[in-house]
């Protein structure tokens, strides 16, 4: 296998399209989005957090690709692997600890937890725990813009497990027959829950799912940032020109397992370790230093500044309060005095 230092230079080649300022952009980010899954592991570890909580550690490039290729009018949706997006989208990571914490203080109010993250500043419409049941909500989403009009597209994310649900290929069909302007994302880090894609499907190459209707597809190495990018900015171009959806599978990995409460004994230390050689942060690192867009202490600063923001957030979300008891009666119904809640 090719070193990352070798492999860093073959990006440089083929991406001396982005700049300076993009390449660090996506080194803080990222960094920052590893290290605050690092923490809540321990976190959890400790008790800290409760509930069910699933990492998204080593899927940093999924995020920080996108958010580089799209705009801040566009709309984003994902599964319950939740904390990266909204962080790599400007989420206060105080905001984020906090719902992680189920504080009042959190994003969510302290009423969602991990699963469930929202950011209606940022467009990002949330974490969903029903497996693929965030799918037919992204087109929805996207339904919207087209119909007032707008050229902004919905970017809608979903694990490799979801793909044998119904609603994945109905919201497709949909999709492509109207030409809806939503760019479908299956992480695809290999193994769903904790089996393997070979041992679910005939199919493995999962973006050719998307063929079947049309729609353009295709497979994007997802743990190069730069590959991100560019793919997602030419499905935004087709979006944007009313030609529709794109399906794109992101070829990723997670070094963690499905959540917290998993072992991950059904793959081999080998295979993670080839991984962890190709690791999108190191990647881009690398291609930072061999283009001396920084010296190796200005990337430590930018490490330890984020290494105290992630403090803070902890800081922040220990000194929270909980949300009061009257708080389980708000936010169910649109209407604050809907019948059912009035004694």
């Amino acid at each position: 296998m090719a070193s990352v230092k070798e492999q860093s230079k073959a990006k440089v080649n083929a991406s001396s399209k982005f700049s300076k300022e993009t390449y660090l952009f996506w080194y803080e980010k990222m960094v920052l989005l590893r290290k605050f899954e690092e923490k809540s592991g321990q976190l959890y570890g400790q008790q800290k957090i409760k509930g069910f909580c699933h990492l998204y550690i080593g899927q940093e490039a999924c995020a920080l690709g996108a958010v580089s290729a799209l705009t801040k009018d566009d709309h984003w949706i994902t599964a319950y692997r939740d904390h990266g997006i909204p962080l790599a989208l400007g989420t206060s990571p105080n905001a984020v600890m906090a719902e992680l914490y189920g504080k009042a203080t959190g994003c969510s109010k302290g009423k969602g937890g991990s699963m469930h993250i929202f950011d209606k500043e940022r467009n990002f419409a949330g974490g969903h725990g029903i497996v693929g049941g965030q799918i037919p909500l992204g087109a929805g989403l996207a339904f919207a813009e087209m119909y007032k009009g707008t050229k902004n597209l919905c970017m809608c994310y979903m694990g490799d497990g979801a793909v044998r649900q119904g609603a994945f290929h109905e919201t497709l069909n949909m999709a492509m027959t109207w030409k809806i302007p939503v760019i479908f994302v299956i992480e695809n880090n290999g193994y769903a829950m904790g089996t393997s894609v070979k041992r679910t499907s005939n199919v493995t190459e999962l973006y050719k799912l998307g063929e079947s209707y049309d729609i353009p597809s295709e497979p994007v190495d997802a743990m190069s940032v730069e590959e991100v990018h560019l793919a997602v900015e030419r499905a935004a171009e087709r979006a944007r020109n009313g030609e529709g959806p794109t399906l794109l599978e992101f070829r990723t990995y997670r070094y963690k397992g499905h959540s917290m409460s998993d072992p991950a004994k059904y793959r081999t230390k080998e295979e993670l370790e080839e991984y962890k050689a190709k690791d999108p942060i190191e990647l881009v690192r690398a291609t930072i230093l061999e283009n001396k867009y920084a010296t190796e202490q200005e990337l430590e600063a930018i490490d330890k500044k984020i290494k105290e923001i992630v403090e803070e957030s902890v800081k922040f979300a220990e000194e929270s309060p909980f949300p009061a008891e009257d708080e389980a009666f708000k936010d169910v119904y649109v209407e604050p005095n809907y019948p059912f809640i009035i004694e």
